[in-house]
């Protein structure tokens, strides 16, 4: 049966934490710091807005593009928190989550062969997203030492005439990392003087803390008209489940993205796009009462990690720490197996987002309790193999 599977499909490995994932399903008491979903259950008026919706009968296909008023609801944040100005007819796509957004913008822009530097550790699916649509990965390693940051001067290092974008995701999965202005006013000379376009993946714009401001890529100088921003509302809307999310881009972008999407999924869920609507419309509150949460929670594994002994980066923003693993002279893999059966806890190793064998990722999106449960178990670990 091989021969009928697809040469370029068969080469992608299948996702690093889903693995340790269904290794836990099988087992008791685990106490899970692995996969990046909150834990809070949507809100409530969100929760009624989709109630309601299908009891009012709202079953049926939205445009291709979207209710026309949440687009106009996502414009309008945009420009309100980014200064960064969108039409909502043209220049806003509603997505079945963020995924679908990055599958869009690069089926829609990149032709066989075409480069695309992706600074890693990154989000599992860039690179194979970057595959699936015709194009080179190519890894761009940045390190704690750096804050995890990208340097202009790498990237530029990376150029070839095959170069056709940069995908940037910050707040960063998995490091927690964040970029500042400075580096992303380098990143844009960088792009305008190389003609390239930047994919900003944005989804956890709205978890920063330590009182960092987030920087939407497209709000600087001359960077609009080259950028695709992706952004959603699962993260900070506690809406995984719902699948949805936004590309905002140039009209021109935007209309080749959109014939992606009407030929592959039609349009996004009704129900989740009234519902999404409704977050924006009133679920600040709830937003801010999530974010205070995470940073209590970040405070604590942070400082909880580097008293075991695993020197852990300061994360600012998203829901993940990054602790390095090295002083126990296990690699990634081995020291999440070895956790994991020991002690019951669940990470997810660096190497399944492209990072090194030195680290792994701990998600906070977790009860307090259940990361000071986590800790302690993480200390008899320490113990033995410390």
């Amino acid at each position: 049966m091989r021969d009928f599977v697809a040469r370029r499909i068969a080469d992608i490995p299948p996702s690093g934490i889903r693995r340790f994932f269904d290794i836990a399903a099988t087992m008791q008491d685990v106490i899970s710091l692995g996969i990046g979903e909150p834990d809070f259950t949507t809100p409530a008026p969100i929760l009624q807005a989709g109630i309601l919706s299908l009891q009012d009968g709202h079953t049926h296909y939205t445009s291709n593009s979207g209710i026309l008023e949440l687009r106009q609801a996502i414009a309008e944040q945009i420009q309100g928190l980014y200064g960064v100005a969108y039409e909502a007819r043209s220049e806003i796509l509603v997505t079945v989550g963020v995924s679908e957004a990055l599958y869009l913008a690069l089926v829609a822009t990149l032709d066989p062969g075409d480069e695309v530097i992706v600074p890693t550790p990154c989000f599992v699916a860039y690179q194979p997203e970057v595959l699936l649509a015709g194009g080179t990965p190519v890894p761009l390693p940045t390190t704690v030492e750096d804050a995890f940051q990208v340097a202009a001067s790498a990237v530029e290092a990376l150029i070839t005439p095959r170069t056709k974008a940069l995908l940037l995701g910050y707040p960063n999965n998995p490091t927690g990392a964040v970029m500042s202005r400075q580096r992303l006013a380098e990143l844009a000379r960088v792009a305008e003087a190389h003609d390239l376009l930047v994919i900003s993946d944005e989804i956890y714009d709205r978890l920063v803390y330590g009182g960092h401001q987030h920087v939407c890529f497209a709000g600087l100088p001359g960077m609009r008209e080259r950028t695709i921003t992706l952004g959603g509302f699962s993260k900070a809307y506690a809406m995984t489940g719902w699948r949805i999310g936004y590309a905002a881009a140039p009209a021109p972008i935007l209309s080749e993205m959109r014939k992606v999407h009407q030929y592959t999924i039609m349009s996004a869920p009704t129900t989740a796009q009234i519902a999404a609507l409704e977050a924006i419309q009133s679920g600040e509150p709830h937003v801010q009462a999530m974010v205070e949460e995470y940073d209590r929670r970040r405070r604590l594994i942070v400082g909880g990690l580097n008293d075991l002994g695993l020197p852990t980066f300061e994360p600012k923003g998203a829901f993940y720490a990054y602790p390095s693993i090295a002083a126990t002279g296990l690699t990634d893999e081995a020291f999440a197996e070895a956790l994991l059966n020991e002690e019951r806890v669940a990470v997810v190793p660096g190497n399944a987002f492209g990072g090194d064998a030195n680290f792994v990722r701990c998600s906070y999106a977790t009860a307090y309790e259940k990361i000071e449960q986590a800790l302690e178990r993480m200390q008899r670990f320490m113990r033995r193999h410390g």
